[in-house]
């Protein structure tokens, strides 16, 4: 079921919102001491607000011993910087395990107000500075982010390297070899890298990266790097989660613009050419030339920043320092301006209605009458029998009926 068999469904959830003009949703997850997990609950009442805090504290007071002790101690850890509970954190928040997807809720919540607490002590200012990078194969962005980290390290920040690698079709398997690709700043105290497969994710970001960059934050990560997988079009995902978005193109031959989707050029806040050294420093000239003259044509992201394209060698660390002046030059505009915080609340609002996507098409495709006609409807649309829209109207008709 593709986004235009779901846009029914949303039109079905809008209309039925808006007729129900005197009941609000009240979202509570039920925690049962024994059985099963129940899932979200959505229930109408006579009431016009989201008691958030009622479901938490319900959604606490549900919680066996164990697992209360198990959420202390990965909190008490987080907070003090023991590497050990920020792996087993970000376990926890990848798994599909439905009862551990709750508890990681619950710690993902006592995280949040930890992080509040420390931005409001220091004035409202970001706890970290979150990067994205993301490039073609090649382009040599786990040598890069080797050579910024230890660099950052020798600073005295704390790294953290969230690196999503990307998961075979066929046995859904992954190679984690950023460890590999990585091996000075993996043995840094002050760098922790967390490979993550894509599970088949669209764009190469895990649904749930952007929770993982919460949990680095909490455990006292001032850096956060995110590094994708390839460039697309639907590689908009990583953009959508941090505060500065860097695109790495190696100095190849052939026309670079026509390999470059142009979407992404214009998510990017900085293009990095990277392997500028050696033979290579002229061709790494002439893309950073052709790339500065794009950029002048594209409409501009930001009001208060003009992306830069910059010469880089990792081989040899030129222009790494001078590539990190120029980041913190785009944080203290972005603060300074007020655009940093709005768009970190816009990309809230992003995640929060593509995970209310997600999780509603699941819904959609695990529903008994769902999931008894799409059979027959897959072999009748392969047959060219009916329109694939005829059969989207016709499975959300079952589902609607059904509700």
């Amino acid at each position: 079921m593709g986004p235009a068999g779901f846009l029914p469904f949303l039109q079905r959830v809008n209309t039925l919102s808006s007729t129900c003009t005197s009941a609000a949703v009240i979202f509570s997850f039920q925690l049962p001491r024994a059985g099963r997990w129940h899932g979200p609950v959505c229930a109408l009442v006579r009431h016009r607000s989201i008691s958030v805090e009622k479901a938490f504290s319900h959604h606490g007071s549900e919680l066996t011993d164990k697992e209360s002790r198990l959420l202390d101690r990965l909190y008490n850890g987080l907070v003090g910087g023991q590497r050990s509970s920020l792996a087993e954190s970000i376990t926890l928040v990848e798994t599909q395990h439905l009862r551990k997807k709750e508890l990681a809720q619950v710690l993902l919540q006592r995280v949040l107000a930890f992080r509040q607490e420390q931005e409001r002590l220091s004035g409202g200012k970001p706890v970290a500075f979150r990067v994205g990078l993301s490039g073609p194969p090649g382009a040599g962005k786990s040598s890069f982010i080797e050579v910024l980290g230890k660099m950052l390290t020798g600073k005295g920040h704390k790294v953290s390297v969230l690196a999503v690698d990307p998961s075979s079709c066929t046995t859904g398997g992954s190679l984690m070899g950023d460890k590999t690709r990585m091996t000075e700043l993996a043995r840094d105290m002050n760098a922790f890298i967390r490979p993550s497969p894509t599970s088949g994710t669209l764009g190469g970001v895990t649904r749930t990266t952007n929770e993982s960059i919460v949990i680095c934050e909490g455990a006292g990560y001032d850096i956060v790097l995110v590094e994708t997988v390839g460039v697309g079009q639907s590689e908009f995902a990583v953009a959508d989660m941090v505060d500065l978005f860097v695109l790495l193109i190696p100095p190849a031959g052939g026309d670079e613009l026509q390999g470059i989707k142009r979407g992404i050029i214009e998510k990017a806040d900085l293009v990095v050419v990277t392997k500028s050294d050696g033979e290579l420093v002229i061709p790494a000239r002439k893309i950073q030339a052709e790339y500065t003259s794009a950029l002048k044509l594209l409409r501009k992201k930001s009001k208060t920043w003009n992306p830069k394209v910059v010469r880089v060698s990792s081989q040899t660390g030129q222009g790494v320092p001078e590539l990190w002046d120029i980041m913190l030059q785009f944080r203290d505009a972005m603060l300074t301006s007020g655009e940093l915080q709005t768009r970190r609340r816009e990309q809230q609002k992003v995640w929060l209605f593509s995970l209310i996507q997600e999780n509603a098409l699941q819904h959609f495709r695990e529903h008994p009458a769902v999931q008894a006609g799409l059979p027959e409807m897959e072999r009748r649309v392969t047959q060219g029998d009916i329109s694939p829209g005829l059969a989207a109207d016709l499975l959300l008709r079952a589902f609607r009926s059904s509700q």
